[in-house]
């Protein structure tokens, strides 16, 4: 394990699930010599110190970044432009900005206009989590082996890439560096149209009549339980996801409603060879996933 920290000090606005996984990481790598965390609430700011997350937590986002040579917005996608307007002017010389958002284009859209010249923005995406949320869900080894995709605009240092991309290879992540529109698509279709189903399907559990619904419950098998898994995903984060990925998220649930009405009508036929080319078809996919360690 590299001992030499990667910067002096990180300051984490947001401390939820990927906020408080990141300072859990930072602090058992030791990848950073401090770290401050930044969150509204006084209770979560209480409860991040009392959890040894930080060496210290603010309200104000500005105050938070002074002097920090890290800054990762860890906060829901949506409120990533004011926070970026209210920090700019305590930003350090030679800052790095980075982030943990879903979706890549409205984050450059909204962060990069706020930031001073001198200041550089590596946007990323650790494509790891849970349903899970708070300062309380954290956990180090949230993103071993699993991606980081970062999101440089064109001109962006390569020297600060290169930190960035350091940072989450010590953190245990494969990192692959991708256009922020080409990102943005990929996801619509491996995780933000998978969640639009799942938050569909679990919320026509809730217009069932009662005594249906207590089966539903009762009786819930795999998949269903899997869906519900990822309907419990915080809201707040996802619908900023849908409302700022809105065009690649269309796009995929619209082929995904054609698809889904051929199999409508495969199964009103009783057309048992479509519908076992298809369930074929998707077995590879599995097995491909599987074979690409993301299982």
């Amino acid at each position: 394990m590299a001992t030499d920290p990667l910067f002096e000090r990180l300051a984490l606005i947001g401390v939820g699930l990927i906020g408080s996984s990141i300072a859990r990481l930072a602090q058992s790598e030791g990848l950073v010599r401090e770290i401050v965390v930044c969150a509204r609430s006084e209770q979560t700011r209480a409860k991040a110190l009392e959890l040894g997350l930080a060496g210290r937590a603010e309200a104000e986002p500005g105050t938070a970044v002074e002097g920090a040579d890290l800054v990762i917005l860890c906060a829901p996608v949506g409120a990533n432009a004011a926070l970026a307007e209210a920090m700019a002017p305590h930003l350090a010389p030679g800052a790095i900005v980075s982030d943990v958002g879903s979706v890549k284009a409205a984050v450059i859209r909204d962060v990069a206009p706020h930031l001073p010249e001198n200041v550089h923005f590596v946007p990323g995406h650790p494509v790891a989590g849970t349903e899970n949320s708070g300062p309380e869900a954290g956990f180090a080894e949230l993103f071993e082996e699993r991606w980081c995709i970062l999101t440089p605009p064109e001109g962006t240092d390569p020297a600060a890439v290169e930190r960035v991309a350091e940072f989450w290879r010590r953190a245990g992540s494969k990192v692959e560096i991708m256009d922020a529109a080409h990102h943005d698509v990929v996801l619509a279709i491996t995780s933000h149209l998978p969640h639009l189903i799942a938050y569909n399907i679990v919320d026509t559990v809730a217009d069932l009549e009662a005594t249906t619904k207590a089966e539903v419950f009762k009786y819930a098998a795999g998949g269903f339980r899997d869906f519900t898994r990822i309907a419990a995903s915080d809201p707040v984060m996802w619908r900023d996801i849908f409302v700022n990925n809105r065009e690649a998220v269309l796009e995929m649930l619209g082929r995904f409603s054609e698809d889904l009405t051929a199999l409508q009508r495969a199964i009103r036929r009783g057309d048992a060879e479509l519908l076992e080319e298809v369930f074929t078809r998707t077995r590879a996919i599995r097995k491909g996933v599987v074979d690409a360690g993301q299982a």
